[in-house]
C-alpha cells in the first residue's frame, strides 16, 4: 500500500491525497482528515494506483487523522446544520443594515471556537457591527473573508458546460489567468455566453484546451519530420 491514498471530501466532492501514516486504510473508509478548518470527512476512494503514488503530492498532502468514529459522523452533521443557521442569520443581517455584500458561505472550525464567513463584494466594506451582531447570536470568533467571483464558484461548486462538476472545484488548486487571445488561437468564437464559466469570467479549461493543442501540434510536427 502506498503513502498517500486518494480520498473524496464529504464537504467539497473534491479529490483529497492524504499521508495515511500507520493507519491502515481499506476503500470505502470514511475518515477524519487534517484541513485548513481543523478536519475534514473523506471517503477513500483508491490505495495503491499511480494516482496516489505521484512524488510532488508526498510533502505537501494533508495527513488522515484517524478513521471516522460515529461521533465524528455526528458531529459533522451538526456542525453543517449549524453553518446553515448561521448563513440565514447572517442574511438577514446584511440586509437589515443594508449592506452591499453578497453572502457565499459559513464554514465552521471542527473545534466549534471560530466560524468563517465568505463574501464578495466590489468594494471594501465596513461589517465591523455584522461581527458584533454574530459573535452575539453565535457565541464565536467570527472572520469575515472577501472572496472574488472564481473562488465564490469554487466554493458553491456546480456543473459546468460539459456536464461534469467544475474544474475549480474538482481539482484546480490555484487559478492561472485566462485571456482572449486564448480562444482566439483556438479558433472559437468569442460568444460571451459560451465562453464563460458559471463564475462570468473565461472559462479555466479555455487555458488547457490550449496546451493540450500545443502539445499536440508538438506532437505532430515531431512525427512529420521522422
Amino acid at each position: 500500500m502506498s503513502a498517500l491514498v486518494c480520498l473524496l471530501s464529504e464537504r467539497t466532492g473534491k479529490m483529497i491525497r492524504a499521508q495515511k501514516g500507520d493507519i491502515e486504510i481499506q476503500m470505502g473508509d470514511l475518515c477524519l482528515v487534517e484541513s485548513e478548518f481543523g478536519g475534514d470527512m473523506a471517503t477513500v476512494t483508491d490505495v495503491s494506483s499511480e494516482v496516489c503514488r505521484h512524488p510532488k503530492m508526498a510533502q505537501e498532502a494533508p495527513k488522515i487523522i484517524r478513521k471516522a468514529t460515529e461521533d465524528d459522523t455526528r458531529k459533522f452533521s451538526w456542525l453543517r446544520e449549524r453553518e446553515n443557521r448561521a448563513f440565514d442569520l447572517c442574511q438577514q443581517r446584511i440586509k437589515s443594515r443594508n449592506l452591499g455584500m453578497k453572502l457565499t458561505a459559513v464554514r465552521y472550525f471542527f473545534n466549534e471556537k471560530k466560524g468563517v464567513f465568505f463574501y464578495t463584494a466590489d468594494g471594501r466594506i465596513d461589517f465591523r457591527q455584522l461581527v458584533k451582531d454574530l459573535a452575539k447570536e453565535l457565541k464565536m470568533r467570527i472572520e469575515m473573508r472577501q472572496v472574488g467571483v472564481r473562488d465564490e464558484a469554487k466554493i458553491v461548486g456546480g456543473l459546468g458546460v460539459c456536464v461534469r462538476p467544475l474544474c475549480c472545484v474538482s481539482f484546480m488548486k490555484s487559478f492561472e489567468p485566462v485571456t482572449i487571445q486564448k480562444a482566439r488561437k483556438q479558433q472559437i468564437v468569442i460568444n460571451p455566453t459560451k465562453i464563460s464559466g458559471l463564475c462570468g469570467r473565461l472559462m479555466c479549461c479555455l487555458a488547457f484546451e490550449e496546451e493540450s493543442r500545443g502539445r499536440m501540434y508538438s506532437e505532430s510536427e515531431t512525427l512529420i519530420e521522422d
